[in-house]
């Protein structure tokens, strides 16, 4: 039985204006500096005391950000923008028929690994339609931040997939690192908030471009007799050995 497990934030939505947004709240909330966008979108992924900790470490203000102050006000602020129509986070270009498509395979489990609450993940889910299509959802509710490997590991418990038939599809550094520690594959996608050169430097197997290319990347992963990463990267290797 194969696990395609999938990010949400940068990969199946784009929730870069809510999450910018809330963040944008949350340190206004506490008066303090913004950081700059670039910075913001780094951390999408990571659970919300670990990317505002991330984010502290490269402030003047350094330790003094009260983290727990800002994972409060972010969540208060991206709850009241999710109840609004002005502020939605719409499907990537193809997700819901690649997933269709590979929901409909009798081989075939889907599963989330998402820095994103259990509340959270369920929401932007169930408003697309989506949520039943999973059989395994892992959040930092359950499991150490990215790129710690135990969602994927408690994803493949769950379901009782096989490293070796596990993929994790995902558009952060993160993620593709948390892949390769729990020993599964990983497919970079190209339109999420990290570079392509970074996701192959990370260990990605593929980068793809649109999410047409999954499910023949993902064909031709598994008919591969040997898979290397597509950085071939000493990093990559050495996570995967």
């Amino acid at each position: 039985m194969a696990l395609i497990i999938f990010d949400c934030d940068g990969t199946l939505v784009d929730s870069q204006h809510m999450i910018c947004a809330a963040m944008r709240q949350a340190y206004e909330a506490n008066s303090l500096s913004v950081p700059e966008r670039e910075h913001l979108l780094s951390i999408v992924g990571l659970s919300l005391p670990d990317a505002f900790r991330r984010l502290a470490a490269h402030s003047a203000a350094g330790a003094e950000h009260p983290v727990d102050s800002l994972v409060t006000c972010y969540k208060d602020a991206f709850a009241a923008l999710r109840r609004s129509d002005d502020h939605l986070e719409p499907l990537y270009p193809g997700a819901r028929e690649a997933i269709d498509a590979l929901a409909a395979r009798p081989d075939t489990l889907l599963g989330i690994a998402t820095g994103k609450s259990q509340r959270g993940v369920r929401a932007v889910l169930g408003r697309h339609g989506l949520l039943e299509r999973f059989a395994t959802i892992q959040t930092s509710d359950d499991a150490p931040s990215k790129p710690h490997p135990g969602m994927v590991l408690a994803a493949m418990r769950e379901t009782g997939a096989a490293p070796q038939d596990t993929v994790v599809v995902g558009d952060t550094v993160f993620d593709l690192e948390m892949a390769c520690a729990a020993g599964a594959h990983a497919i970079g996608v190209a339109w999420g908030y990290h570079l392509p050169s970074a996701l192959r430097e990370a260990g990605a197997h593929a980068v793809i471009e649109r999410f047409a290319e999954l499910v023949p990347t993902l064909d031709r992963l598994w008919g591969a007799d040997t898979i290397a990463p597509a950085g071939g990267s000493e990093k990559a290797n050495r996570l995967h050995g």
